[in-house]
């Protein structure tokens, strides 16, 4: 009986074919030849929960160490939010080990709920774990196993929220040190891939409590939808952010030129952050509206804030329409708006005539 995760030689699953595939063009890897060792091989880590998709991908990642390209090694996240999370971490950790890679850490990690849930705030406490321990261990890379129905229900859900062009684009392929290279495999295909080397994945419970919107999404709203619109509505979606993406890309890197030449940060004595940004009103104003809402944006966030809303933005926006002063649009993290008149004779202010300020509430770290 073969260990867990190594294949008998014969012919190789074309899944497991195919995901290997996918894994070594997104890292500039080879899957021919037997070995292709090279000198001091750059660590990858997978951030791996013990669910089919991230297993799988330990798995086929695993591979690619053996033949010296790269050192694999993975992370597992105990979000400690169901009983039992410890051994089944524990567990993972263990195939991990079987599999060959190396190291493996186990984080532990407390979720701090900001007030949108709790799957927000293990998502938040998960990637500052795999943040802190690419850091540690000199990681230049993690994979994460999200897959082309991750991606779909993603742009489906953004849709629901009536959100913009970067969240209708989904979960990027690559971002920092962050990769998805499953995002052209199918959900069943990872469970294929388990099989077919002999894995034991977990089947988190979570997965089919419809108390979570996007359970209740991959279990109703998209099988409802691939029967009355087609079977291709999960690659329809999927597709959808693939064309979205670059277009996004291209918008936010146009709105950080805008905002690094127009923004003026004032930063108070012993401070990291600024307290206040100002942004010249006929700048904003000669902007086109994709870009001014990004750039907007881009100073709620630099302060400290969160993406505001749509809503938010557009008000805030709304103001360089107005005569004289006009203020304060509250806008999310505690960031407020405002508009400092030309004709507002305030003479301490004389920095923020023509602008539209955005500042930090005090006593906001």
């Amino acid at each position: 009986m073969p260990e867990a995760g190594i294949r008998p030689r014969g012919r190789l699953d074309p899944t497991v074919g195919k995901a290997r595939k996918l894994v070594a063009g997104l890292l500039g890897l080879t899957t021919t030849g037997r070995r292709h060792p090279v000198d001091n091989p750059p660590l990858v880590l997978v951030g791996c929960s013990g669910g089919p998709d991230s297993l799988a991908l330990a798995a086929v990642t695993a591979f690619f160490a053996t033949r010296g390209e790269i050192r694999a090694g993975a992370i597992v996240v105990d979000h400690q939010m169901q009983p039992g999370s410890a051994e089944v971490a524990q567990r993972t950790a263990a195939q991990l080990r079987r599999l060959g890679l190396d190291p493996v850490q186990l984080r532990t990690v407390d979720l701090h709920d900001g007030g949108d849930g709790p799957e927000a705030a293990a998502r938040a406490a998960r990637f500052a774990a795999l943040d802190a321990a690419a850091r540690e261990l000199g990681a230049e890379t993690v994979l994460l196993g999200h897959t082309l129905d991750d991606q779909a229900e993603s742009v489906l859900l953004g849709l629901a929220r009536g959100s913009g062009t970067r969240s209708l684009a989904g979960m990027r392929e690559r971002r920092g040190v962050y990769c998805r290279p499953f995002l052209a495999l199918r959900r069943d295909e990872t469970l294929a891939i388990c099989e077919a080397l002999g894995l034991e994945p977990w089947h988190d419970p979570a997965n089919l409590d419809d108390a979570y919107l996007r359970v209740r999404v991959r279990h109703h709203v998209l099988p409802f939808l691939a029967a009355e619109l087609g079977p291709g509505i999960v690659e329809s979606l999927a597709r959808s952010a693939a064309i979205l993406g670059p277009d996004a890309d291209y918008l936010d890197e146009l709105a950080g030129a805008e905002y690094a030449r127009i923004a003026e940060a004032s930063t108070p004595a012993g401070s990291a952050e600024p307290a206040e940004i100002r942004l010249g009103e006929n700048d904003l104003a000669a902007l086109a509206p994709a870009l001014r809402m990004r750039v907007l944006a881009l100073a709620a966030v630099a302060l400290g804030g969160v993406q505001p809303s749509q809503e938010r933005l557009l008000a805030a926006a709304a103001l360089l329409d107005r005569k004289g002063s006009a203020g304060p649009v509250q806008m999310a993290g505690k960031v407020s708006a405002y508009r400092i008149s030309r004709s507002q004779a305030v003479p301490h202010e004389g920095a923020a005539y023509g602008k539209l300020v955005l500042r930090r509430s005090a006593g906001v770290p």
